[in-house]
């Protein structure tokens, strides 16, 4: 895949915002889990339902996924943000959500109460008019929207940009190389993706690091100041109009200009749907990326065999383990912990649970891949795992349309890595690290490392 030209991040990039700690949220009201029973012994019998959306909850939600399989696979709850939802925990469970279309990717089919309302989503999307993209719509704007967009990520297109993502995982690598430490966060994981779908998208070289600041806004889920998000969204949108008409103009070998060339020649794609189509292949295509390398290296240093295991096979030319590392690292701690939002259209039964018409609909993808009724040892990272039909980039129609380009970035980052920096080593307790407080995504703030200062590439 040709891209727009320009030389990447420079030797020293500029770090992404400050990640200073969210106040701590209200710890959730706990009701007795709506699909079992309401006092009698077996209520009686049940261990305590543990707290949801805690800092102790998001630093390892897992054994609260273990106890919802096990008593409330479909558990209807209130979130942070007072919206109540259905969790589908389950793996047979999430499957079929993520493939029923009586469940809607649309916000108008969310029966929202009034202090509900605007909270779901993309915060500040609304305002920024950036819905109709391919998160908030069903069939058939999502099928004519998607047929567009894919051809920028066929198997053909993601193995031509492999040059790139090596040339900027190495200039990234270059910039800390020397040091002996570095935040792989903030100095790695963070800026490749960006750089890599800014390319991508054909935003221009020079206007590359005002994305990279408006990207670490969005990813900070309340890190930052009040309204941030949304006005880093505002900015966004603003700046994608401009470029839209720049493409019109002079037009490129880029994915924008792609959008506005199949709008020109009778798709049927409008200014707002162009925007939207790029507002959110940035928005899902980095954050995902940027914690599948970070949730992925610190998998790694927290299982040295495995580590070891990997480092050896790629020092031997093998890719296999890598391909199969790459998966299991997906589901053992993927970087998306729900699908983005559902509503019922209809009154379903999901589990044996009956769901009325209007409700939200979040299917807990980090649950259902620990699902001990489809993976063996599921607590357990086996990089050589083969029957691993995850759902860490979701199932059916909906299933992420940047995993070819996701994946690429995961086994280039973590192969030049740990060829790079063969003792990269944790710098900090894990005790001590703190994940980013999102409903969607799962990734840590900071990945603080160190190895043995070594020279940069020639």
């Amino acid at each position: 895949m040709s891209t727009t030209p320009g030389t990447g991040p420079t030797s020293e990039p500029t770090p992404e915002p400050s990640s200073a700690p969210a106040p701590e949220p209200a710890p959730e009201p706990v009701a007795a889990p709506a699909s079992c029973p309401v006092g009698g012994a077996a209520a009686d019998a049940r261990p305590p339902a543990p707290e949801l959306f805690t800092w102790e909850f998001a630093s390892d939600p897992y054994p609260a996924y273990a106890w919802l399989r096990a008593h409330a696979p479909v558990h209807r709850t209130t979130l942070p943000s007072g919206v109540e939802a259905w969790l589908v925990t389950r793996y047979a469970d999430a499957r079929q959500a993520l493939a029923d279309q009586r469940l809607s990717k649309n916000p108008a089919h969310h029966d929202e109460s009034p202090h509900a309302k605007g909270k779901t989503g993309i915060p500040g999307e609304r305002k920024a008019e950036l819905m109709t993209h391919l998160l908030n719509i069903d069939p058939p704007d999502h099928t004519r929207l998607r047929r567009l967009v894919s051809k920028a990520f066929t198997p053909r297109r993601v193995a031509e940009f492999a040059p790139r993502v090596q040339e900027l995982t190495d200039r990234l690598i270059d910039s800390f190389v020397e040091k002996g430490s570095a935040d792989l966060i903030h100095e790695f994981a963070f800026p490749l993706p960006i750089y890599a779908i800014c390319d991508l998208l054909g935003v221009p070289e020079e206007d590359q690091d005002d994305f990279r600041d408006w990207a670490g806004m969005m990813i900070r889920h309340g890190g930052g100041p009040r309204g941030g998000v949304a006005r880093s969204v505002k900015k966004m949108r603003g700046y994608l109009a401009e470029l839209i008409h720049r493409k019109r103009e002079e037009p490129g070998d880029d994915l924008i200009s792609g959008l506005i060339k199949a709008s020109d020649h009778g798709e049927h794609l409008t200014e707002n749907e162009a925007a939207a189509m790029a507002f959110i292949l940035l928005f899902a295509g980095f954050e995902t990326t940027v914690n599948l390398v970070g949730n992925g290296l610190y998998a790694l240093l927290r299982n040295p065999e495995q580590r070891e295991r990997l480092q050896q096979s790629i020092a031997a030319g093998e890719t296999g383990l890598l391909e199969t590392g790459i998966e299991e690292l997906l589901r053992y701690d993927g970087p998306v912990e729900m699908a983005t939002w559902r509503y019922a259209t209809r009154n379903l039964a999901i589990g044996g649970q009956e769901i009325p018409a209007g409700d939200p609909v979040l299917v807990v993808l980090a649950a259902a891949d620990r699902d001990p009724e489809r993976f063996d040892g599921p607590d357990v990272l086996d990089l050589a795992r083969r029957d691993n039909q995850h759902l860490g980039y979701g199932h059916g129609i909906h299933y992420c349309l940047g995993a070819p380009l996701a994946r690429l970035e995961g086994q280039t980052a973590l192969a030049t890595l740990l060829t790079r920096l063969p003792d990269l080593r944790l710098a900090a307790d894990p005790d001590e690290l703190r994940w980013r407080g999102g409903l969607i995504m799962r990734g840590l703030r900071t990945l603080p490392v160190e190895f043995s200062p070594s020279v940069r590439l020639p």
